[in-house]
């Protein structure tokens, strides 16, 4: 890291690029089943992220990227998505949609969160997400890398979330750092989502979306108060909406 980099507060953290590693292990210690000897790889793994969680208005969309493990060609230089400018993030998902054996986003709509809470709504996403996954490779990954310490793939799964069944994730904590799967599921379903956020922009110009992409920025809230919620907003959050315009706060 360069001296002015440092004197900027950059983090070590944002240099680090992921790459197979845990893939590989994961795959090998579920194919083994716990005997000394496991097939031999490579072995078709996926990785998982989610972004939009904290935002007032627009979908949470959930990212799933498949990969060979071990890699049979070179890995892009994927890591997480908030350490890379959005031109970088969009340079990167040719290169990941190229390399990755497939790519596929889920997501759950405003209403859906309200209707069925954060947890459940991330859950369908992330089912949403696994079967055009899935449907896309005609086969299903041996294992699953999800991002983070709280399992809300499993945790909250609706009973009406579409087949297949993903299977129990690996929770890895930072794993866009160490995880190309789940480094360029995070990118992809970043890029996604802002663009959705930014067609949603040419609806209603006045919440700021393109910049802020639904989270609450000053002048996104300014213009909740100012015009009230749309329909893409989350209704269960606490929007700090004028009197007249209630909206429930957040119950999960």
């Amino acid at each position: 890291m360069s001296p002015a980099a440092q004197r900027a507060g950059s983090s070590p953290r944002t240099a680090v690029r992921a790459g197979l590693h845990l893939e590989v292990a994961l795959a090998a210690e579920v194919a083994g089943d716990g005997s000394t000897s496991a097939p031999a790889g490579p072995w078709l793994v996926a990785g998982m992220d989610e972004v939009g969680r904290g935002a007032l208005a627009g979908p949470v969309v959930v990212g799933a990227c498949a990969a060979w493990a071990p890699a049979s060609g070179t890995i892009p230089a994927v890591r997480d998505s908030k350490a890379l400018t959005d031109r970088r993030r969009r340079a990167l998902v040719p290169e990941i949609t190229a390399w990755a054996a497939g790519v596929s986003l889920g997501e759950a709509s405003p209403a859906e969160i309200d209707a069925l809470g954060l947890s459940a709504a991330l859950s369908l996403a992330g089912h949403r997400a696994w079967a055009g996954l899935c449907s896309a490779l005609d086969a299903e990954p041996v294992a699953l890398i999800l991002d983070g310490r709280d399992d809300w793939l499993t945790r909250g799964a609706p009973a009406d979330a579409p087949a297949p069944v993903p299977p129990v994730p690996r929770m890895v904590v930072r794993a866009e750092d160490q995880s190309a799967t789940v480094a360029a599921a995070s990118i992809a379903a970043k890029v996604g989502r802002d663009d959705t956020m930014t067609m949603l922009h040419a609806e209603h110009p006045a919440y700021g979306w393109s910049g802020n992409k639904g989270y609450g920025a000053a002048a996104h809230r300014a213009a909740l108060q100012r015009l009230g919620a749309t329909t893409h907003h989350r209704r269960s959050w606490n929007l700090g909406l004028p009197d007249g315009d209630p909206a429930p706060t957040l119950f999960d």
